[in-house]
């Protein structure tokens, strides 16, 4: 998980992503940074995030993300 929140920060480095759990619903992720989220999954962990599958309850927080990904791999 910890690398996991590093490529988060690395794309918003002032982000709690720790402690933050409304990262969409607070406006924290705009749909750019989560277009570039789901990039760096698809090219450091080889997961494909369905479309389907692209909902604030799975951007929300970075422990949702992290479950998301881990589900599909």
């Amino acid at each position: 998980m910890n690398d996991f929140i590093a490529m988060l920060k690395k794309i918003k480095p002032n982000v709690d992503f720790e402690n933050e759990d409304a990262l969409v619903d607070d406006g924290i992720l705009e749909s750019l940074d989560i277009i570039t989220i789901i990039a760096e999954i698809a090219d450091k962990y080889d997961v494909i995030i369905p479309s389907d599958e692209i909902t604030s309850d799975n951007f929300n927080s970075a422990e949702a993300l992290y479950e998301l990904v881990e589900d599909l791999k």
